[in-house]
């Protein structure tokens, strides 16, 4: 048996690098019963060609679909689109509700953009204790510091469309030539140029992760109560609100409105803009059921299939028929 990590998924088929050399994989029929797909980024157990178990993951994002990743990447336009701090704080909450490393790069510090606006990303985002550089992938400005943070680590790139994401990775590296597309001038973004999730090889100790986009990033799968956790300067008052339940927007004795002045009004903005979009989860879960049967087990730290009760009870029909099909024929 041997040990890879798949890098790339197309057509059925499982791309898998052990270390030396790629292998095409097809997976075992019995892992195909399992409900949580084989992802990029996924440590597996292959032999002849053919995928046995999937490792255990250290953390994985469903969209993009990717595991084992060391931190998330996020580009944002300084101009170009012109820069979103709502859809940058959507970004670093959804990395930390996924306990994974958020870097934040601003790019295209080339084009004409208020020079104020690095203050005032600095002020914010270094206080909260962020790694922040700026680049230009067309002028190749701030690369080294960007390689820097990407040494020795696996990283998944996310920012809005037309944040120069694929322009960076070319920059770096440009034998690996990924497509690029001009932002619309009417639109003022740009559209997706990558189709699939892909771990590139950027140089010989950094590794990343193309993908097609985070879609559709909304906090509608969590409760309102728990919006808070994702922004640690708000969460650092939680604990002295009057109420344990308290959401912090207009509530009495509210640690983290009186101390409002401390926390940065974009960030709050984004907060409860979030808060919003948690309170539509938690009126479908009132009417909804919320239990769910796991299709797989760990055996001896291995993951594999786990057959319902139901199919289990089939199976059982299915030998019983047999063997008295087989004790007929006998007589």
């Amino acid at each position: 048996m041997t040990l890879g990590q798949i890098y790339k998924i197309h057509s059925n088929f499982y791309y898998v690098y052990d270390g030396t050399q790629s292998y095409e994989c097809k997976i075992r029929e019995v892992l195909k019963k399992q409900k949580e797909r084989i992802l990029v980024g996924d440590f597996v157990e292959f032999n002849s060609g053919v995928i046995e178990s999937i490792v255990n993951r250290k953390n994985y994002i469903s969209r993009p679909s990717v595991a084992n990743i060391d931190q998330i990447v996020i580009v944002s336009a300084l101009k170009e689109p012109d820069l979103n701090l709502t859809q940058l704080n959507r970004y670093i909450a959804l990395a930390k509700y996924h306990r994974i490393k958020p870097v934040l790069c601003f790019n295209k510090s080339d084009l004409k953009w208020d020079r104020h606006l690095k203050d005032k990303i600095l002020s914010i985002y270094e206080n909260l204790g962020y790694e922040v550089v700026f680049t230009s992938a067309t002028e190749h400005k701030g690369l080294k510091e960007f390689e820097k943070l990407l040494k020795g680590k696996v990283s998944v790139l996310c920012g809005s469309s037309g944040a120069g994401k694929s322009s960076l990775v070319n920059a770096l590296n440009p034998n690996l030539n990924l497509r690029t597309k001009e932002v619309s001038e009417k639109l003022q973004r740009g559209t997706h140029t990558t189709r699939h999730c892909e771990i590139l090889k950027i140089n010989q100790d950094s590794l990343m992760v193309d993908t097609p986009g985070f879609s559709n990033v909304r906090f509608d799968f969590i409760m309102p109560a728990d919006v808070d956790l994702l922004f640690d300067e708000i969460a650092e008052y939680r604990g002295c609100c009057k109420y344990g339940d308290c959401l912090h927007i207009n509530e009495d004795g509210c640690s983290v409105l009186a101390n409002l002045d401390k926390i940065d009004i974009s960030r709050y903005e984004s907060y409860l803009a979030f808060v919003e979009e948690a309170r539509e989860y938690k009126e479908r879960v009132k009417y909804e059921g919320r239990k769910v049967e796991h299709s797989k087990k760990i055996v001896n730290d291995k993951q594999v299939a786990k057959i319902g009760s139901k199919k289990r009870q089939s199976a059982r029909n299915t030998m019983k028929q047999q063997i008295y099909k087989e004790l007929e024929e006998d007589e």
